[in-house]
């Protein structure tokens, strides 16, 4: 069964510093997007693009401790921690990954996400399958 309410839009990858992860992807002939901090979920986050290859959203600890600090402290060199993928219809897209027997667990509701102009995102905990962000 197939979901077409939900669309691909980048790889979330966790680093500890961008410096790094901006040198490889740009390496591979990535557009970088403004560096935002995120507030409300204490990371700074910058979208990267390519005329080719999926988006990549380097996301690294904001200025105090927060849940991307601690998995970074895991994964020293970075790890690519969720998938982000667009619906224009929230509820059909949960419903969608429902009818494929898949459990959607709502890690966070949707709320206004600086990185895209205040577009709504929230994140589920997709079992068997990992961290989902969908943006709306």
């Amino acid at each position: 069964m197939t979901n077409s309410h939900l669309k691909f839009h980048h790889f979330g990858l966790a680093v500890r510093r961008p410096d790094e992860a901006r040198k490889f992807v740009g390496s591979l002939g990535y557009q970088f997007g403004d560096s935002v901090l995120d507030p409300a979920q204490n990371v700074h986050l910058q979208l990267c693009t390519h005329a080719s290859h999926p988006a990549v959203e380097i996301i690294w600890p904001g200025p105090t401790a927060g849940p991307i600090a601690k998995l970074t402290e895991r994964h020293t060199s970075g790890i690519i921690y969720h998938l982000c993928y667009e619906t224009d219809n929230l509820s059909a897209a949960l419903a969608g990954l429902e009818a494929a027997g898949l459990s959607a667990i709502c890690i966070s509701p949707p709320q206004p996400a600086p990185l895209f102009g205040g577009r709504p995102v929230s994140f589920y905990n997709v079992v068997g399958m990992g961290l989902v962000e969908i943006l709306e």
